[in-house]
């Protein structure tokens, strides 16, 4: 097995599935499945996920909105996900502990690394919501920061894309696949893998990231156990 401890870094975006917001039931028992799979062979999953499915704080800014007050609403957006990912993984038969940047009281214990790592020894999922906690800083951010945390092995980013192109493969059908990266080459490139605070927490705890089509089922356990179907950043 290629990671005994992941943290699994999810876009709220991937919830919504074929809809145009909110969240997809069949994309939430796809992933409580893949996940199980991982568990199943005893890898240590802790989950950061987004909530732009349902507010984006940038967005509301671009509207007028104060971004302090944007920032928080996204937040509470990404506990949204949380609770209803927590659902589908229990549903499936797993143990899970809810933590938050914010803490909610009865949803949700404040996330320490101490917890965090106790209930990932345990054997539980460790799902943390609401970001960091702080305005002005991404899920991305919040994602990298965890992953240092909880000595995660490294940052998986679950995409609808299968790794990191030279352009948008979407829009650009002459797009090339790359199979690793370094963290100087991503960022020379401007290669659009995180946001710049959670790379620079990534280069500067050697921590990898690997990008993937977590969108085709099967293919979290493929990563965990170290089949190459997406892209390596690495020092």
């Amino acid at each position: 097995m290629k990671y005994r401890r992941i943290l699994l870094k999810l876009s709220g975006e991937s919830l919504m599935g074929q809809q145009h917001y909110g969240i997809a039931p069949e994309m939430l028992e796809q992933y409580a499945r893949d996940i199980k799979e991982a568990v199943d062979q005893h890898v240590e999953v802790a989950i950061v996920i987004g909530g732009g499915n349902i507010f984006r704080g940038l967005g509301g800014t671009a509207q007028g909105m104060d971004r302090v007050q944007g920032d928080y609403m996204g937040m509470l957006a990404t506990l949204i996900n949380s609770l209803a990912l927590q659902a589908a993984l229990e549903k499936e038969g797993l143990r899970t502990e809810l933590l938050g940047g914010l803490n909610i009281e009865p949803i949700c214990k404040a996330m320490s690394r101490r917890r965090a790592i106790e209930a990932l020894r345990d054997g539980r999922v460790v799902i943390i919501g609401g970001g960091s906690g702080n305005p002005f800083f991404t899920t991305d951010t919040a994602s990298a920061l965890r992953a240092v945390e909880i000595q995660a092995d490294a940052i998986l980013k679950g995409t609808r894309v299968d790794g990191i192109y030279t352009a948008d493969p979407e829009k650009d059908p002459t797009a090339v696949k790359y199979e690793h990266l370094t963290f100087h080459e991503a960022m020379d490139k401007k290669l659009k893998v995180m946001d710049l605070t959670a790379f620079a927490l990534c280069e500067e705890n050697k921590l990898p990231i690997y990008v993937f089509d977590m969108n085709r089922k099967g293919n979290l356990l493929k990563v965990v156990q170290g089949e190459n179907i997406g892209t390596e950043v690495n020092v």
